[in-house]
């Protein structure tokens, strides 16, 4: 049983660790930086903290095969994407709608897989999606939101977020032969590097803003929680747990992000907040619990 759970819970704390990340750029952004300078220091730290890692450890590449080259390329290129457009979506949505929009991830998540593997959901998955949906809706405060004003471009930026979150998770899920963890995790945080460069703000790093004025903090912060850890986890955990319940089991990113940004911003949390997070919690848990429940019958 304690092989069965360990490695839904790493999915858990790798999905934690992304919830912590919002108040990061946000606190970043109070002390005078912009979002997407805050979001490059993190691709630009957490890329140095993997390479000296590497150097530490291994210091040799391994031999890759085309198709696990190309299998850790996509993945890094939609861990890169998914700050770029989750990002864009913050420019059209308030903070709460971004994050529901981004929650999308988990039915489009177990839609792509099933229909990788030409499957129908299962019943447990089903529930768990319908109990992680009322929960999402609830824990984001979107009961008394006006989505009249809201333009065109946020909702497909913020389905673009879920989408490229989703497809990191799936690729994330294959298991690439003859590849370490750590040296999986290099080369998907190059690749991350590498877009986020063509897109947002790498001049940071030879500006004097990443190290000169501080930003490297919030850099290393964000490389950590944002970069190192959860790679690290999924790496090991998803293809274990397979991309379905991995996708359902990252839920556990939106009650962590709530109560982080009440902790450290001091922002207002309401009786059905705490009462979607419960939800969204449940909902995150079903499929494990039901699975385990299944096998000792």
């Amino acid at each position: 049983m304690k092989t069965k759970l360990l490695y839904p819970l790493m999915v858990v704390i790798a999905a934690s660790s992304y919830g912590i990340l919002s108040t990061i750029v946000k606190v970043a952004m109070l002390h005078g930086f912009t979002s997407s300078e805050a979001i490059s220091s993190q691709y630009i730290i957490g890329f140095m903290l993997i390479l000296t890692i590497f150097i530490v450890t291994q210091r040799q590449l391994p031999k890759l095969s085309k198709k696990g080259l190309l299998l850790l390329i996509c993945a890094g290129t939609f861990t890169g994407f998914t700050g770029i457009v989750y990002g864009e979506s913050l420019k059209y949505l308030p903070a709460s709608l971004a994050v529901v929009m981004l929650f999308q991830f988990t039915w489009i998540g177990l839609f792509i897989d099933c229909a990788l593997h030409r499957r129908l959901p299962s019943r447990p998955e089903t529930l768990s999606l319908i109990v992680l949906f009322a929960g999402t809706i609830l824990a984001a405060g979107l009961i008394d939101v006006d989505l009249s004003g809201i333009a065109w471009q946020g909702w497909v930026f913020g389905l673009a977020a879920a989408f490229s979150f989703a497809c990191f998770i799936q690729f994330n899920s294959r298991y690439v032969e003859g590849v370490t963890t750590t040296a999986r995790v290099l080369i998907m945080s190059f690749v991350a590097l590498v877009v986020i460069s063509i897109f947002l703000n790498p001049e940071i790093a030879w500006n004097g803003k990443l190290f000169s004025e501080g930003l490297w903090k919030y850099g290393l912060a964000l490389g950590l929680f944002g970069i190192i850890l959860p790679i690290y986890l999924f790496s090991i955990a998803v293809p274990k747990v397979g991309g379905a319940l991995a996708s359902i089991l990252s839920a556990m990113e939106l009650p962590v992000a709530v109560t982080v940004s009440v902790i450290v911003l001091h922002e207002p949390l309401t009786l059905v907040q705490v009462a979607g997070i419960i939800l969204v919690i449940l909902g995150m848990m079903l499929p494990t619990l039901l699975g385990l429940r299944r096998q000792r019958i």
